[in-house]
């Protein structure tokens, strides 16, 4: 893991009960964003990824129900032993609903985890809140690698309480935003995906999930 220089003073993270609604706003805003783009040739690479839009949609998938199987198992050193993926031969609408279905069994998850339980991830054993808080940026960067293009305007971003609420609880070497910059700028500084004034994009980087 890599460290920020000037890293901002770390802000109160939202209430454990928030977290559902939050994932829930992300989802929606994501999946809105992809469905505008379900025209466009899901076989080429996505931004910075090795994996095509379309292998990032099933790598999203695996993740949201990843997490949520986590906290349900709740192992202590390892990771589960389910696996998830969308059907290949289905069209990209019905790739989104599975995503939707990913993002709904993380929230009903996290929504019914006490607060006090903590589950096993390699970049640090977490609580509820905290696998909301990694499904809500895995939501948010792979929209943004998977929409990304230069060519065709102004990039695609997310409401600032989602980046900030995430930055407060994964990433508390966070920098404050630079003038004209926003959070979810920072983010994508802090996930190696581009450079900030006075601070080079990142060649490693992690998030910490430990509950602080």
């Amino acid at each position: 893991m890599t460290t920020a220089p000037h890293a901002a003073p770390s802000a109160p993270a939202p209430p454990a009960a928030s977290w559902p609604g939050l994932l829930a706003a992300a989802t929606d805003a994501c999946l809105d964003a992809l469905l505008e783009r379900a025209g466009q040739d899901w076989s080429r690479p996505a931004h910075g990824l090795e994996w095509t839009r379309r292998e990032t949609l099933d790598h999203l998938a695996l993740g949201l129900t990843g997490y949520a199987g986590l906290l349900i198992a709740r192992p202590t050193d390892r990771y589960i032993t389910l696996f998830a993926s969308l059907d290949p031969q289905a069209p990209l609408p019905a790739c989104l609903e599975g995503l939707r279905i990913a993002a709904s069994l993380l929230g009903s998850t996290v929504r019914d985890t006490p607060s006090d339980v903590r589950a096993w991830h390699p970049w640090g054993h977490a609580d509820a809140a905290g696998f909301a808080a990694m499904g809500i940026t895995e939501l948010l960067l792979h929209t943004y690698d998977i929409t990304h293009a230069p060519a065709q305007g102004p990039a695609w971003a997310p409401d600032d309480d989602l980046s900030t609420a995430v930055l407060t609880r994964l990433f508390p070497d966070a920098p404050d935003a630079p003038a004209g910059h926003g959070p979810f700028d920072v983010l994508l500084w802090c996930t190696g995906r581009t450079a900030l004034p006075g601070l080079p994009r990142r060649t490693a980087w992690q998030w910490d999930g430990r509950v602080r």
